[in-house]
C-alpha cells in the first residue's frame, strides 16, 4: 500500500511532529498567498488563479511525492514557461489564454506522468547542471525585466522580440507614475529589511498587508473607462476601431474553426473531407495572422499617453493625446485594452481587483487537436525543467534531514499534481525553492506541513478573498522581483566554466539564447541542452591517448612527465574512453602517429585498462589496425582489457586474430613478455630470434616472464 499511497508512511503522526507540520504549513502559507497571485500575473493570468495553483497542487504533491519538505505550486520559471508559450497563440489573461494555460498544465501532468509510470527518471540528465543554470539565470533577468512596468506604472507591450519591448517601454520612463514606483520601492524595502534582520519572520506578507492599507487608505487605485468615441484623434480612433472590428472577427473565425473541427453525420465522401480540412487550415492561419495583426494594435495603442476631459460627474467625455495643449501638468491615461466599444483606462495606480470567491470550477480542460500540437514542445521542456527542479530541492532538504529522495515518485507527484491542478482551473506548478526552505527552516518533519498550506489556501479562498482588493500590482511586481534574486547563477556558471570549459560554454550560451529569444525561452532551453550533448559527442570523439615511459622501477607514466619513452623497439599508448564509432578514426590516427614517430618501433602496446567498452566499429578498426602494422614487421598487443571488452573480443574473434599471445592481464607481465622477444640474443648463445612481425606464440608472452628491462 505505501507503494500507491506514500503517504502512509507519515503515520502514525505523533503529536510533536504534528505541531511542527501546522507550524510550518501556516508559515508557508502566509508566503504562498501574495506569491501566487504575483506568479500568476507573471504568467499572464488574472491574479486570482494563482489562489488556484495554490491549493489542490501543493497538497496532491506532497501525498504522492517523496521529499517531506518539498514546497510544490506556482514558482517564478514556471511561471515565465507559461507566459512564453502561450503569448503567440492567444492575448494575455483572455478567456483563450486562461484555456490554454490550464491545458498546458494537464499536458505537463501528463508528461511527468507517464514518464514515472515507464520508470524513466534519468531522461532528467539530457537537462545538464550547466544548461539548468543559464536558463535560470536567464529566466530571472527576464522575470524582472517583465515587472519593471508594474513597478514604474508603465504598459509594455508584447511581441516576439521581448528585449526590445522592455526598451520601448524604457522610452517612456518621463511618464513614470511616482506613487507606484514608491509603492514598489517601499515594498522591497521592507522584504528586504526582513530578510536582513527578521529572517524568521514572514516579511513578504508584511508588506502585502502595508501595502493593502496604505493603498486603501489614499484611493492608490486610478482605473477608468469611456467609451470609444471619446478618442480625439482620429488616427487614433481609426486604430481603435479596427481592433474592435478585428476581435470580432476573431470571435466568429473561433466559431468557425470549431464547427469545421466538429465530425460531421453522416460521414463526408473524401473529396468533402479533404475540402472541409483545406478550409480548417485556411481559416486557422486567416486568424493567427489578424491575432498577429491585432497584437500590433494594442501594442501601439499602449504607447500613447492621453489626457482627459471629465463631466461634472466625473465621467470621461474626451481624451487627447497628452501634451497637445501644451499643458504636461495634467494627468495621463493609457489605454490598457477595448471590450464591446470600450475603452478601458490606466492612470498608474493599479490594484487586484475583485477575485471572485469561492472554490474554482471543477472539470476537465478544453482539448482540441491544434493546440495539443501547438503546445507539446513547451509542456516538454516543462515537464523536464519542473522535474529537475523538484528533484535538486528535494536532494537539497534531504541532505539536511537523512531522507532518500526516489526521483521516479518525484516525478510521480509532480505529474499528478498539474493534473489536479488543471482540473481545477490552475495553470503549470513545480517545486519552489524559496518556500521549501521557508518550510525546512519553519521545522516541518513530513508532507502534512504541505497540507496545512493547501487548506489555508483554501480559506483564503472561501474567505478572505474580499480584503485582496486593494493589493497594489506594485507590490505584486516587487515581491516577484525579490523572490527570483536567488535565481541568478553568474558565479555559479562561472564556476562551471572553470570545471570544464564545456560546461561553460553550455552555461552562457543557453543564458544569452533564452535572453535574445524570449519570450520563447523554452527553444533557449532545448538549444542548450542539444549544444551540451554535441560537445559531450566532441569530447568523446576525441578522447585522450597517452604515449607512455618508465620510472627506473619499472612504473608507467604519462611521457611528458619525468623519465623516457619505453623503449626504441617499443611504442607504450594508454586510450581514454570508450572505443566507439565515433572516435575510432581519432584511435587509429594516433596510434599511426606514435608509429611513425619511431621508425625502429617492433612492437605497439595498448594499455586498455581505460576502455569501458567497445562496439562494432572499435573492434574493426582493432582487426585492421593489427593486419595493418603486422605487414610492416610490427606486433600490436593489448594489456589491461576490461572483462566486458573481453567479452566481445572473444564473440567477435578478435581473441584470435590479435593472438592470445598478445593480450596480456597487466602493463607489467606485457612490457616483460615483449622484451624476451625483442631482446637480441646473448654471447654464446645460440642463433639470434628475429624480431616478431606478427601475434606471438603464448609461451613466449606469458608462461615465460623475462627480466626487468635495463635502464633506458
Amino acid at each position: 500500500m505505501r507503494s500507491l499511497l506514500p503517504f502512509l508512511r507519515w503515520w502514525p503522526l505523533q503529536a510533536a511532529t504534528l505541531r511542527a507540520d501546522v507550524v510550518a504549513g501556516i508559515s508557508v502559507a502566509l508566503v504562498l498567498v501574495p506569491q501566487s497571485m504575483a506568479y500568476a500575473q507573471l504568467a499572464g493570468m488574472p491574479a486570482y488563479y494563482g489562489l488556484y495553483a495554490g491549493f489542490l497542487p501543493v497538497i496532491v504533491a506532497a501525498l504522492w511525492g517523496s521529499s517531506s519538505q518539498l514546497a510544490t505550486g506556482p514558482a517564478a520559471v514556471s511561471s515565465i514557461l507559461t507566459a512564453s508559450a502561450l503569448a503567440p497563440l492567444a492575448t494575455l489573461g483572455s478567456e483563450n489564454f486562461v484555456a490554454l494555460a490550464i491545458l498546458l498544465a494537464f499536458m505537463v501532468g501528463a508528461i511527468q506522468l507517464v514518464l514515472a509510470l515507464c520508470r524513466m527518471g534519468n531522461v532528467v540528465s539530457f537537462l545538464s547542471h550547466p544548461v539548468i543554470l543559464g536558463f535560470t539565470s536567464a529566466a530571472a533577468i527576464i522575470i524582472g525585466l517583465s515587472q519593471l512596468n508594474k513597478l514604474l506604472g508603465l504598459p509594455i507591450g508584447r511581441s516576439d522580440f521581448f528585449l526590445g519591448d522592455v526598451w520601448q517601454m524604457l522610452l517612456q520612463l518621463p511618464d513614470t507614475h511616482l506613487p507606484t514606483l514608491a509603492m514598489g520601492l517601499g515594498a522591497m524595502a521592507v522584504i528586504w529589511a526582513f530578510r536582513r534582520w527578521l529572517p524568521r519572520w514572514p516579511g513578504v506578507l508584511v508588506a502585502v498587508a502595508l501595502g493593502i492599507a496604505v493603498s486603501w487608505a489614499t484611493g492608490f487605485e486610478r482605473t477608468g473607462s469611456a467609451p470609444v468615441e471619446v478618442l480625439a484623434d482620429t488616427h487614433v480612433l481609426s486604430i481603435a476601431q479596427d481592433y474592435q472590428k478585428a476581435r470580432t472577427q476573431l470571435r466568429e473565425l473561433d466559431v468557425r474553426i470549431e464547427a469545421l473541427r466538429r465530425p460531421e453525420t453522416p460521414a463526408p465522401s473524401r473529396s468533402d473531407a479533404l475540402a472541409r480540412r483545406y478550409e480548417l487550415e485556411l481559416k486557422q492561419l486567416e486568424r493567427a495572422d489578424l491575432e498577429r495583426e491585432n497584437g500590433q494594435r494594442l501594442r501601439d495603442l499602449r504607447q500613447l499617453a492621453f489626457s482627459a476631459t471629465h463631466a461634472p460627474d466625473g465621467a470621461i467625455t474626451r481624451l487627447e493625446p497628452a501634451g497637445r495643449d501644451g499643458d504636461t501638468s495634467r494627468e495621463t491615461w493609457r489605454i490598457k485594452d477595448i471590450r464591446g466599444g470600450i475603452v478601458r483606462l490606466s492612470g498608474g495606480g493599479e490594484v487586484v481587483g475583485v477575485i471572485p470567491p469561492g472554490l474554482p470550477s471543477m472539470g476537465l480542460p478544453q482539448f482540441s487537436w491544434d493546440a495539443l500540437r501547438s503546445l507539446l514542445g513547451a509542456a516538454l521542456v516543462m515537464a523536464l525543467i519542473g522535474f529537475v527542479e523538484a528533484v535538486s530541492i528535494g536532494k537539497a532538504m534531504a541532505a539536511r534531514t537523512r531522507q532518500r529522495i526516489d526521483p521516479n515518485q518525484e516525478l510521480l507527484g509532480q505529474g499528478l499534481a498539474n493534473i489536479a491542478g488543471s482540473l481545477t482551473q490552475a495553470f503549470p506548478t513545480m517545486g519552489s525553492f524559496s518556500r521549501s526552505a521557508v518550510n525546512i527552516s519553519s521545522g516541518a518533519r513530513t508532507g502534512m506541513s504541505s497540507v496545512v498550506t493547501g487548506l489555508l489556501m483554501l480559506v483564503t479562498l472561501l474567505a478572505l478573498t474580499p480584503v485582496l482588493y486593494h493589493l497594489p500590482q506594485a507590490v505584486l511586481a516587487a515581491v516577484i522581483m525579490m523572490a527570483i534574486t536567488s535565481l541568478i547563477g553568474f558565479r555559479a556558471m562561472n564556476h562551471a566554466w572553470r570545471a570544464h570549459r564545456h560546461d561553460g560554454i553550455a552555461a552562457w550560451a543557453t543564458f544569452f539564447a533564452a535572453l535574445l529569444l524570449a519570450p520563447a525561452i523554452d527553444y533557449g532551453v532545448l538549444f542548450g541542452a542539444a549544444l551540451a550533448i554535441l560537445l559531450y559527442l566532441y569530447r568523446t570523439m576525441r578522447p585522450r591517448m597517452a604515449r607512455l615511459a618508465r620510472d627506473p622501477d619499472g612504473m608507467l607514466h604519462d611521457a611528458d612527465g619525468p623519465g623516457a619513452p619505453a623503449g626504441e623497439a617499443l611504442v607504450v599508448l594508454r586510450f581514454d574512453g570508450s572505443l566507439y564509432f565515433a572516435n575510432v578514426p581519432s584511435f587509429e590516427d594516433r596510434v599511426l602517429e606514435a608509429v611513425a614517430a619511431s621508425p625502429d618501433v617492433r612492437e605497439v602496446l595498448v594499455v586498455a585498462d581505460g576502455i569501458n567498452g567497445i562496439d562494432a566499429s572499435g573492434v574493426e578498426v582493432l582487426e585492421h589496425l593489427s593486419a595493418r602494422l603486422s605487414t610492416g614487421g610490427i606486433t600490436l598487443s593489448l594489456c589491461g582489457v576490461k572483462r566486458q571488452v573481453a567479452e566481445v573480443f572473444e564473440r567477435t574473434g578478435l581473441s584470435a586474430k590479435i593472438g592470445p599471445g598478445n593480450l596480456f592481464r597487466n602493463p607489467r607481465q606485457a612490457i616483460d613478455a615483449i622484451e624476451q622477444r625483442t631482446r637480441p640474443p646473448s654471447a654464446g648463445a645460440g642463433p639470434a630470434t628475429p624480431a616478431a612481425s606478427g601475434p606471438a606464440p603464448a609461451s613466449a608472452s606469458v608462461q615465460q616472464p623475462g627480466a626487468a628491462l635495463p635502464p633506458l
